[in-house]
């Protein structure tokens, strides 16, 4: 580990890829990487580093590199620079490896106490709140977050001095192609989050059984002294504890779990939720982002903060502070009609269902209109009972061609148009705009006024909708 003084990141821009080369950077490494010219929502904390990426890929990029660290993304272990890497000798890690590898702290010549958090949604909020309260109690955590900017935080990857290292850990596989090994195993925690378990990624978890197996090999590898915070009102959770015969603390709106959410209330962008540890109240905390299931994201993050030995006054002092991240429930601005523009990366039937029932709590005398991209055909084929009825709460829902993963080949058996097709089983108003251009063009006909909500939606480029619209921040 000594000789390591150069790492070379392929793929840099990806979510969990940015905050590695982010750290790597501010531990004193040498960073380059290199990756597509389209826009990612990594470029501004990457930028902010001082990390420009290379355009492209070449095998003249690692010729002074000691480290490799590669993505699933863009050919993975069939990168041409990877290739080139491993017939060099150059070591190779993958992203997930490298996040192990990270949190070990070997690399960075000390020991670390790492956090992970994990779970079907919810897991970059959580991993985003709980890295907020740490810095803001002055334990200054090293974090990695699977998104842009976090305004709370400042970036979505950061050294720090103090002793925590709080990760987001990925359930999918590490290398697509070649190594099935779920992301999160490399990871060595004392903690570990569980927000809920649910199928997801269907190219490569056939059921939910499956799933939940991995999960459970998860926290298997907790410490004797390690713990579990998980959300026992999950049904795959709750099965999940049945077989774990470690220590965990389990947390939900019902009293049967440890920790339990006994009131929320709404106010603005504000929400307001009371909690209590076995039956003795720990008083009311405050959200400064609107959602109930955020109420839930909360609680795992004050169990964990509590772990740490952080106060309950300090936890309601940083926790208020956090104001969201990129792309979840983010107010982009107005448009020039009048009507506002928020952008969301929900793209799991449960995260759309819960996301747009946030909107219309937040927002109950407006008209909600969804503009959804749905991200990879995979997902789109196996849960498509469920996206058809995902969108209830909108009173208009507008969709766009499928998004496809890199990782995956178009499939000419399922589209965006069947989708539309059930979705006007369940929903009055439901349309097929196939390209971002056709949806640009459409928001622009219609003149939303300012008793309109407009959400662009989706894990792909959906967002980028936002910045073609002359929006008023």
């Amino acid at each position: 580990m000594s000789k390591i003084k150069s790492i070379h990141f392929v793929g840099i821009k990806g979510v969990g890829m940015a905050p590695l080369a982010i750290i790597a950077k501010e531990a004193g490494f040498r960073v380059s990487g290199c990756d597509i010219k389209e826009e990612f929502i990594t470029d501004e904390p990457l930028q902010k580093a001082g990390i420009i990426p290379i355009v492209g890929f070449s095998k003249n990029h690692i010729r002074s590199c000691d480290l490799i660290i590669t993505t699933g993304a863009h050919g993975g272990f069939d990168n041409l620079e990877v290739v080139s890497a491993r017939e060099q000798g150059i070591p190779i890690w993958t992203q997930g490896e490298a996040v192990g590898k990270f949190m070990e702290g070997e690399i960075f010549n000390r020991k670390q106490f790492g956090i992970s958090i994990t779970g079907s949604h919810g897991k970059t909020t959580t991993t985003a709140m709980l890295a907020t309260v740490l810095k803001q109690a002055g334990m200054d955590p090293s974090y990695i977050v699977g998104t842009g900017i976090v305004p709370s935080l400042g970036s979505n990857g950061h050294y720090g001095r103090g002793k925590y290292f709080v990760a987001e850990a990925d359930e999918y596989a590490t290398e697509p192609s070649y190594d099935k090994t779920v992301k999160f195993l490399w990871q060595r925690p004392e903690i570990a989050i569980f927000t809920n378990i649910e199928l997801d990624h269907t190219d490569l978890y056939p059921s939910v059984d499956v799933i939940r197996e991995a999960f459970l090999q998860f926290a298997n590898q907790l410490p004797l002294k390690g713990v579990l915070i998980a959300y026992g009102s999950d049904p795959q959770v709750h099965k999940l504890l049945r077989e774990f015969r470690g220590h965990s603390i389990t947390y939900g709106f019902t009293q049967d779990n440890d920790f339990a959410i006994t009131r929320v209330s709404n106010s603005d962008a504000q929400t307001f939720f009371w909690l209590s540890n076995k039956g003795n109240s720990l008083g009311e905390f405050t959200l400064s982002i609107p959602g109930e299931h955020n109420t839930l994201n909360a609680t795992a993050a004050i169990i964990a903060s509590l772990e740490c030995g952080i106060s309950i006054d300090l936890i309601k002092r940083g926790l208020i502070k956090f104001v969201g991240s990129k792309r979840r429930f983010e107010y982009v601005g107005t448009l020039p009609s009048g009507a506002l523009l928020y952008d969301d990366y929900a793209h799991h039937p449960t995260e759309i269902k819960k996301t747009l029932s946030a909107f219309r709590k937040r927002f109950p005398k407006y008209k909600l209109v969804c503009f959804f991209q749905p991200h990879t055909y995979s997902r789109t084929k196996s849960l498509f009972d469920q996206f058809v009825s995902s969108f209830n709460a909108a009173d208009t829902v507008i969709i766009s061609n499928i998004y496809s993963s890199l990782r995956e080949r178009p499939d000419p058996t399922i589209s965006s148009k069947l989708l539309v097709d059930g979705i006007r089983k369940f929903h009055k108003e439901a349309l097929f705009l196939p390209e971002l251009y056709d949806v640009v063009e459409y928001i622009k006909r219609q003149q939303y006024g300012k008793d309109t909500v407009v959400i662009t939606m989706g894990a792909g480029d959906i967002y980028k909708i936002g910045q073609k619209l002359k929006v008023k921040s």
